[in-house]
């Protein structure tokens, strides 16, 4: 299984102002494993670059002039993400932007998304993550992920970052699995990273245990059960079942 985590920056926020991308980085896995390919290029936008964008990615139009043009390294990008799982965070804003890149170098040019398969990292972490911060620098500190030399934007280095953010996203419940050396698990970097964090850390797990009244009231409930399921109360049966093993 072949996914590219891709990212790029942009001279400003909206294609419908002809703003242009200046940087696509991108960090290939093979079956949730990191490989050593990437996919790395600066591109001169032919314009300006807004001062917001700037302040955010650190690079102006003086920077980039000396940088191909974005038709120039169109078919090497295609050959490097055609046929793969593209995992991109806010992935509508970046596919956007290839989108409308392709689209300037012909009427014709087709779509990422009928080259490639698109996840939405970020649409993944709202929907772990309800009602919770879920940009990259948030998911890092919630993963355990060292972001520390991300003083500032570049897509090399955020999808760098979001390829060990979404694998320890999608890779269960290791964070708090990882106590365990008798677990042996067929995991990712991001995972392996997690798991050494935690390794000598203890679970200081409250134990709260049922009142005499609410175990009578557990009793009575498993008695209904008894008398009214055909099998018996489930939890009976698990309980005694243990009991001679």
């Amino acid at each position: 299984m072949r996914q590219i985590v891709l990212d790029t920056e942009t001279t400003g926020l909206e294609t419908s102002a002809d703003h242009r991308i200046i940087e696509i980085g991108a960090v290939e896995l093979i079956n949730r494993k990191q490989t050593n390919q990437s996919f790395h290029v600066y591109i001169n936008p032919e314009r300006e670059v807004d001062e917001g964008a700037a302040s955010i990615h650190g690079m102006t139009l003086e920077d980039l002039k000396d940088k191909p043009l974005f038709k120039d390294i169109a078919d090497d990008l295609i050959q490097f993400i055609d046929g793969t799982e593209l995992i991109i965070h806010n992935a509508p804003f970046d596919v956007g932007f290839l989108n409308h890149e392709f689209s300037l170098l012909s009427e014709q040019s087709g779509r990422v998304e009928d080259i490639c398969k698109i996840t939405d990292s970020l649409a993944l972490a709202r929907e772990f993550h309800p009602g919770q911060r879920n940009n990259l620098d948030s998911l890092c500190k919630r993963y355990g992920i060292d972001n520390s030399l991300r003083t500032l934007h570049g897509a090399l280095l955020d999808a760098e970052i979001l390829a060990d953010v979404y694998l320890a996203m999608t890779g269960g419940q290791i964070t708090f699995l990882a106590d365990s050396d008798e677990i042996d698990f067929d995991s990712s970097v991001a995972d392996q990273k997690i798991r050494n964090q935690n390794r000598n850390k203890k679970l200081n797990l409250a134990v709260i245990r049922p009142s005499k009244d609410e175990l009578a009231q557990h009793e009575a409930w498993l008695d209904f059960l008894d008398e009214h399921c055909e099998s018996g109360s489930l939890w009976r049966n698990l309980t005694t079942r243990g009991e001679h093993n």
